[in-house]
């Protein structure tokens, strides 16, 4: 089955009243630090928390008499599975979504209350989606793919529509890609109403299964990785989003989780806003990348907000560390009175916050006598990082930083 613009335009008339026309909100400051004009369109607003509610509803709403009764299934790490149970609830229809062991407590939690029956199977995205394959052939529901479904790629390409509407003149949009829903939809949307407009793709170092396949010219499977970007973990993209990427995407690049945490923490100082690391990949590229582009009308897709709190802790860590807002510095001193008080008085003096001390004597890579330090440091940013390193060598200590 094919998929064209006026796919699109009939998925924005389908989920009229159901999907909320999300804001594009123009942002200084990382228009200030890339060069660039930037807005954000902020689906993590979007009803669920992401934008999957739109392809799973244009689905779900295309379904026969007898498919509805049959019900439906899908495997998700939680986004299309709460898109799923929303929609299926809308319509009466029973709902199960297998969802990775692993898949965040808090999207599990929220599938649940959406409506759905929840199974956890699988250490990963594709194990769980092999597992829902088996249960659709014994139930006999219809499985609704997560993003290799004209339907499905139609319904997210109605964001395309919106950023047109209230941007005429973007020249840039960056999206992230897992198995490539989200961009096929979008893109193809955009460049067909206007073929001059750079469509920008960004995946995981982790998982780049879309960025390979296309160097490759063939579909590829990789293993992959463990990311915070587990909305976009895919090990092998859809052969339908393929075909539409080649045609439509300008290019494809990588962030790794450092610089995905990074995103995160931007978002949380600046904005205000919680964002999954999925969602925040399109703004790690501009971040930290891209450079290429300049004194261009950019447009960020924050795809989704759905994080659970205990990995948002961690990653507020990886991103204070990223941004040189912590550290952890190694060194070694005499086991003597006042030797750790010197030692606190240097960083103390450069105005370096110790928010804790490990001291230990035992271990054997240092002689007797001595005691290995490991301070964690909250600092204002690299360059004070560096002006202590070099304070601390000029007074003859060994220093490592982490």
């Amino acid at each position: 089955m094919d998929i064209s613009l006026d796919d699109v335009y009939k998925a924005k008339e389908t989920l009229k009243g159901i999907a909320y026309r999300t804001a594009l909100v123009y942002n200084s400051i990382l228009s200030d630090l890339s060069g660039n004009q930037v807005y954000v369109k902020m689906e993590n607003l979007q009803r669920t928390g992401s934008f999957k509610l739109r392809g799973a509803y244009n689905k779900i709403a295309h379904l026969t008499g007898k498919e509805k009764r049959c019900g439906v299934i899908a495997s998700s790490a939680g986004n299309h599975a709460q898109g799923v149970a929303v929609a299926a609830t809308i319509y009466g229809i029973k709902s199960t979504i297998v969802m990775p062991k692993h898949a965040p407590l808090s999207k599990v939690t929220a599938t649940r209350r959406f409506g759905a029956n929840v199974i956890l199977h699988g250490e990963v995205y594709d194990e769980a989606y092999e597992e829902s394959l088996r249960i659709q052939q014994e139930t006999h529901a219809t499985f609704i793919h997560p993003f290799n479904d004209p339907l499905v790629i139609a319904g997210q390409g109605t964001i395309a529509l919106e950023i047109l509407k209230d941007l005429p003149d973007v020249e840039v949009v960056v999206l992230p890609i897992g198995g490539g829903g989200l961009i096929s939809g979008v893109a193809l949307a955009l460049k067909t109403l206007n073929p001059d407009v750079k469509i920008v793709g960004v995946q995981s170092k982790n998982n780049p299964s879309m960025q390979k396949s296309i160097a490759l010219h063939q579909l590829v499977t990789i293993k992959g990785t463990p990311s915070i970007a587990d909305g976009i973990a895919v090990k092998t993209p859809g052969d339908l989003t393929f075909e539409l990427v080649q045609q439509y995407v300008d290019e494809i690049v990588t962030v790794d989780d450092d610089e995905i945490a990074s995103a995160m923490l931007f978002f949380l100082e600046s904005a205000k806003v919680v964002a999954e690391g999925a969602g925040a990949a399109s703004v790690a590229a501009i971040m930290h990348g891209l450079s290429h582009y300049k004194n261009r009308k950019m447009v960020a897709l924050l795809s989704g907000g759905n994080v659970d709190v205990n990995i948002l802790a961690r990653t507020i860590d990886k991103g204070l560390v990223k941004n040189g807002r912590k550290c952890f510095l190694t060194t070694v001193i005499q086991d003597r009175p006042g030797a750790l008080a010197q030692l606190l008085q240097f960083t103390a003096s450069m105005g370096a916050n110790v928010l804790a001390v490990t001291h230990r004597r035992e271990t054997l890579d240092i002689p007797m006598s001595y005691a290995k330090v490991e301070l964690e440091l909250e600092t204002t940013d690299t360059e004070q990082i560096r002006t202590i390193k070099k304070l601390l060598e000029e007074n003859y200590y060994r220093v490592e930083i982490q």
